[in-house]
This record gives structure tokens, sequence and C-alpha cells, in this order.
């Protein structure tokens, strides 16, 4: 068995993908043309022999009603058809050689009378080729009953021998098997021949087939090896039919679809977070310059107040902390893009409960008024709780200090709603569609406090779980954030 593996195992180095099609079409072909030969030769062979048995009976019948071997031959109408030569048969061994000498050539049908001992009484000319009697046959011309076949032959089987009782002992009808056996062996030789033309021939229509049926494979891996080589993710392999090359071929331009959007939005991402990270860095390096060249005019006399020093310090921790924040957010995008957390079931009110409470120990100076319902569903339970605290946060910044953030978790259309309001100055309509892309800030928010992702980071998780978010306003006074994430089904 190891070495029949290792022999699979090198064959399928070696071999071309269209080579072992061929090889394994032609293989199943020989296969199928031995087991019908083999079928089909045994079923001769039994034909065969089967209609010698009834025509012995039959001559045995009446060979046992006749006089003399002669009169059963007369009557049977035997005719002897000797091949020209028996010694040009390549196949006699020196006993049947020597035997064809003394007796002659042996005769088509051959009639032997037994007397009640077994002995020979009488037969027909040629009886020397049926050798000695049977225990068997002899038991037969003592008792008087039974029957029996058997082969007959010196060194070979040349006579099949049908013995019957008859008055007086028993008698012996023999024929000549040597044109069955030469029949079989041609039939055998004719089949071996076919057997290996149509291997042969199932290689050829093999490797032809594999060859038209990998056609459409060889241009895929060519287009696949073109697309690895350029690296152009624009580009798309043709798709002709329906069959499982072109949905292999849809597969891959919908895989290089999504590569190219993942290209974009990473180069996307980069571009925004160098340009967004270029403004508070310039800003800091202008404090941190302004600081600097203050400290080398003090031999001079020339300082800054106390006033302007702690307020360029109180801005670079401002800007510093915002450095982290964009940092931090950055990693938390291209996080959740790379290296996606897992689904697992989970209740939803849970999820926003703990990020109440990590909220309200953010912003003190805000209240948050909670009301949820209990939500199964299948999600990422640190992604969902980024999103709620992200609302929570977006929304405590825009609150007034004192101001009540409202949280409501209810179920709607089979689907967790989450619903957040706050008392701020609220979201223009022309910034609702916008205020989920990376780094956008609406004119009112530029003064304020953030990066700019903390929303595009729930616009993110909530596509990932098939949800939707929509920015809207409150019924007073204030924006109001809706959340729709589908339940688990039952």
């Amino acid at each position: 068995m190891r070495l029949g593996s290792r022999f699979l195992a090198l064959g399928r180095r070696k071999l071309s993908l269209r080579a072992r099609v061929a090889v394994l079409t032609a293989a199943g072909v020989a296969l199928a043309v031995v087991v019908v030969s083999i079928a089909g030769w045994w079923l001769m062979h039994v034909r065969l022999y089967e209609n010698l048995a009834v025509q012995l009976r039959t001559d045995t019948d009446t060979a046992a009603r006749a006089a003399t071997p002669e009169d059963a031959l007369s009557a049977m109408h035997a005719v002897n058809e000797l091949p020209s030569d028996w010694r040009e048969v390549a196949d006699l061994s020196p006993e049947a050689a020597r035997l064809l000498e003394v007796a002659g050539p042996p005769p088509l049908v051959v009639v032997r009378f037994l007397d009640t001992d077994g002995i020979p009484v009488s037969s027909s000319a040629g009886s020397t080729w049926l050798g000695p009697v049977t225990a068997q046959a002899a038991h037969i011309a003592a008792s008087g009953r039974g029957d029996d076949f058997a082969d007959a032959g010196q060194d070979k089987t040349f006579y099949r021998v049908s013995t019957v009782p008859r008055e007086g002992g028993a008698v012996q009808v023999a024929r000549r098997v040597t044109g069955i056996e030469g029949t079989l062996d041609d039939l055998r030789v004719l089949l071996t021949f076919i057997g290996l033309a149509g291997a042969a021939l199932a290689g050829v229509v093999g490797w032809g087939v594999a060859r038209a049926g990998l056609r459409p494979v060889h241009r895929l891996t060519g287009a696949v090896e073109e697309v690895a080589r350029t690296q152009d993710l624009d580009s798309s392999i043709p798709v002709d039919g329906r069959d499982e090359i072109a949905r292999l071929a849809t597969a891959f331009n919908r895989m290089l679809t999504a590569l190219g959007a993942s290209k974009a939005a990473q180069q996307q991402l980069v571009q925004d977070a160098g340009h967004e990270l270029r403004t508070p860095l310039t800003s800091l390096r202008n404090n941190v310059e302004l600081l600097t060249y203050a400290e080398e005019q003090l031999a001079s006399g020339k300082v800054l107040s106390p006033d302007d020093r702690a307020r360029l310090l109180r801005d670079l921790g401002v800007q510093a902390e915002e450095l982290t924040t964009l940092t931090t957010e950055l990693v938390e995008l291209a996080a959740d893009n790379t290296d996606p957390e897992p689904f697992e079931p989970l209740d939803m009110a849970d999820v926003v409960d703990g990020a109440v409470i990590r909220a309200r120990a953010r912003w003190p100076q805000i209240v948050f008024a909670v009301s949820t319902v209990p939500a199964a569903m299948n999600g990422q339970p640190g992604g969902l709780a980024r999103v709620v605290l992200n609302l929570l946060d977006n929304a405590a910044k825009w609150s007034p200090i004192g101001g009540t953030v409202y949280v409501r978790l209810s179920i709607v259309d089979n689907c967790a709603e989450l619903t957040v309001t706050d008392e701020g100055p609220g979201i223009s309509e022309q910034d609702r569609p916008k205020v989920f892309e990376r780094f956008y800030r609406a004119t009112a928010a530029r003064s304020m406090p953030g990066s700019g992702l903390g929303l595009a980071i729930v616009a993110q998780i909530v596509g990932a779980h098939q949800g939707t978010v929509v920015a809207g306003q409150a019924p007073g006074r204030g924006a109001q954030l809706r959340v729709r994430l589908p339940l688990t089904g039952d």
C-alpha cells in the first residue's frame, strides 16, 4: 500500500492534469473492456459446453438403443470432420503425438460399450484416445443407474464423455472438444486485441476530451497569471456559458472586485489618515518650536508670560490627546478590515448596558436615560460594544453640561433597534448623509474635539452585521441616530 501511494503521488507530480485525465480515461475503458471481455468469453464457454452436454445426452440415448457402436454412429449421423493434418498442431504433447502415430487422428465422435464389469467390449474407431475407463463409469455399468460427464484425453482434454447405463452394462459417447477449445482460444485472442485497441483509442479520445474540456481552465489560468503579473485588480476574466468553469470565472471576478475595493479603501484610508494627521502634527510642532524658541531667548531677557506658557502646554496636551485618539481609531478601523472579530450569540441589551456604564464614567456631567428589552442575536460583542460607545460619546460630546442622552433598545420588524438621542444642536439636513464617511466633519464640528472616524467605525461594524444606521432629527432639539440589527431567526 505504501509503495502504491508513493507511485500515485509521483504520478500526480510528474503528469499534467490533461495527461492524468487521459490516463484515467484509458484505464477506466481498459478495465471495462477487460470485464466485458472476460464475461463474454466465460458466457461463450458456458454456452458451448452446455450445448455439447445436450448433444451428448441425445447421443447416449440413441447409442443405448443401438446394437453396435457402428450402428450408434450411423443413427447419430456422425461425420468425421478432421483437420487436414493433425501433425501440424503445435501444442500436442509427446504422448498425444505418439498416439496420433499409433491410432490415427481422433474422430469427431467415439462410441464405446462396457459390460457390467466396466470392461470395453466393443467400440468405434479412435476409442484409444479415450484412455482407460474411469471408476465412475465402471460403477454405472455395474449398478445400471446414474450418469456421468467427464473429460478424456492424453495429457490434454480431447473429448467430453457421457456415460449412461444400458442392457448388459453401459454405453459411452464421446465428442471431440478441440474445436470448442480452438474457438475459445480464437475468441480470447480477438478479445485481447479488441481490449488493447479499445484502451489505446480511449487514451487518444481521453487526451482529446481532456484538451477540449480543460481549454477553459487553461484560459482561466492564463488570465489569473496575467493578473498576478500585472497586479491589475480592475481587470476581469471573460465569462462564457453557465458551467462550472463559468462559475469559477464569475467567482474570481467577484474576488477581484472585492480585492480592488479593499485596495482602494486601503489607499483612501492612508491618504485620509495622512491628511488628518498633518493638521494636529503641524500644530503640535509649532507649539513645540515656540516653546523651544522661548527657552533659547531666556539669555536675552525675552520670556513668555506664565499665562502664555500655560496655554501652550495646555494646547500640547490637547493635541497629543487628539493624536492618540486618532491613532487608536485608525488602528481599530484597519483591524476591522484585516482581522474581523468572530460572531457569537449575544443579547444586545447586555451590550448596551455595558457600554452605558463606560460612557457614564467618561461623561460624569451627562445624564444617560436607558430603556432596553432583551434582543437575542448573533454578533461581534466587541464590535457592537464599540458601536454603542461611539454613539454615546458622540451624543455626550454635543450635549450641554447636565443634559440628557436618551438610549432606547426595542424590537421592530424582527430587528433590534437602538436609538440614541441627544440635546445638542442637531445635524443639518445636508450633513446627515455624510456623517458616516471617514474623516468627515461638519462645519459646526470642526471646532470640537474628535477625529471624524467614530461614526465611520459605527457604519462599518453595523454593515458587517447586515444592519443599517441613519442620522436624523430628534423630536425636540438635537440629533437622533438609529441603528437596526437583524435578530437571530427562530
